[in-house]
Formats: C-alpha cells, structure tokens, sequence
C-alpha cells in the first residue's frame, strides 16, 4: 500500500513547459552568455524583482522596470557570472560592460514559452486524479496575484489570465506563491500546502524542475545549480522528490508511477494550449 497522500507538482518546467527557455532564447539573442540572466536573477536574493513579484509584493505597474533595472547591473551581475564559472569549472567568457535589458521583453519572451502542457505529466496528473486515492497539488512561484491590464495580456500569452480556469481544474489545490505571499524554496511556503491539506511533508511526492535547456537550435545545456534549493529544500522537511529535468519528463513520470505503485505511462492527449 501506498505510504503517500498526495503528489504536489511545480508547474513551470514540469506541468507546463518552461519559461526559462524564453530567457536562452534572449540571451542568445542579445549576445549575453549562457545563464548569464539567471545568474542575475538568482543572484538578487529573496528582494530582487523577480522574486518580490512572484511573493505578489511588487505590483504589475512597476515590475517590468525593475525587473530591467535588476538586470541591467553588470556590476553585481557579471561578479555573480564569474563566480557561477568558478563554481562549474567553466572559462568566463568576455562580460558586457553595459546592458539595457528591457523587462517587458523579457518576462513577455518567458510566458510566451510557458503556455504548452507536457503530455506525459498532464496525463499521468489526470490518472492519478482518477483513482481519487491521492491529493494532487500545486506548488508554484507564480503570478495570479499581478493585474495585468487587458491591452497587455496578449503579449503576455494570459488571454485567460497568469493562472486559467483549466488549469486550476486540473488540481485539488493550488498553492501559488504570489497570493500566498511565500516562494519556493522558503520551507513556510511548502509547510503552508501541507497544513491546507491536512498532509504531513512525509506523506508528499514532490515534484519540481532543476535548471533548463537550451532550445534545439541552441544545442546547449544549460543548468542553474542555484535551482537545486527547490528540491533540496522539500527533501529537508522529509517529503519525498523527483527531479523533472526539462526533456526528461517520461523518465520522471515512470519513477512517479514506481512510487505510487500504478502504471502512469500511456498514449498521452494532444497537448493542449493555455
């Protein structure tokens, strides 16, 4: 018999496709080397823009300018960068020595990429749903909280809004980091979903993505060691994890299956858009 309750999925990365390919695509774009904007992201802490936005505290009207603010500061930004290449043992590549990054563009790029289902974790979500023997739960750094306005919802790919009817219809509960005002990885954000779902964190499955690829014409892979809190940080308070690697979606729902002791593996839907 199953020791578990429940099975709690990120979403980006491992429900939906990732935004952060839409970051690999940028950077490329603009000359910048590989990772050098997540390194900035990660290296602003738990008050950078990003991370404030995702806790709902920045509003809408004034993320996209700090956001390119955050990210325009080479200064920190290619200290953060080096030391992210000593950490891989990789060469440091030249730096910019300015930067204009426009965060409109950027974050616009992000949710563009981030508006597929993955077929293999969709499929295997609805057949656990199915069997009503387990909660399925939501545990993502996400936006519902942000008012955006209208006229920028399609640039955005949100027609239907940052969180849609149907995809909150895919999940018992849905922890989202910007109405809860807590982000992945605060050990407060995945006790909150535990204690709404009467769960202790040993009785829980986690799933999450760590780091991201490039797209196929990039060829490389590029992953954000910084990431690995997200899990590192469940397994600390005694939940279970599996590591959903951007490609590697299959893999992950076999080893899901394996845990729970069903057959999570089939002919998967057409994947449907947000």
């Amino acid at each position: 018999m199953s020791p578990y309750k429940a099975v709690i999925f990120d979403i980006g990365g491992v429900v939906l496709r990732s935004p952060f390919i839409g970051i690999a695509a940028y950077e490329k774009a603009h000359g910048l080397p590989p990772n050098y904007l997540n390194c900035s992201i990660v290296g602003r802490g738990s008050q950078g823009a990003w991370q404030r936005f995702e806790r709902g505290e920045l509003p809408f009207s004034n993320f996209y300018e700090a956001f390119g603010r955050d990210l325009s500061d080479v200064a920190n930004g290619n200290e953060w960068y080096k030391a992210y290449c000593v950490k891989k043992a990789l060469s440091c590549p030249p730096l910019p020595t300015s930067l204009n990054i426009d965060g409109r563009e950027l974050f616009g790029a992000m949710m563009r990429e981030a508006q597929t289902y993955d077929p293999h974790i969709r499929n295997a979500l609805l057949r656990i749903r199915a069997t009503g023997r387990w909660k399925v739960i939501a545990l993502t750094n996400n936006f519902q909280k942000a008012e955006v306005p209208e006229s920028e919802r399609e640039f955005l790919g949100w027609t239907k809004g940052a969180t849609p009817d149907h995809l909150l219809a895919l999940f018992d509960d849905f922890c989202d980091s910007s109405t809860l005002g807590m982000r992945k990885p605060e050990p407060e954000f995945y006790l909150a979903a535990c204690s709404r779902n009467n769960l202790d964190p040993h009785e829980a499955i986690f799933l999450d993505d760590i780091g991201m690829y490039a797209t196929p014409e990039l060829v490389t892979v590029l992953v954000i060691e910084f990431s690995f809190s997200n899990l590192k940080a469940a397994k600390r308070l005694g939940m279970d994890t599996i590591h959903v690697p951007i490609g590697g979606t299959l893999e992950a729902v076999k080893q899901l299956g394996a845990k729970l002791g069903i057959d999570l593996v089939n002919s998967a839907d057409e994947q449907p858009k947000l």
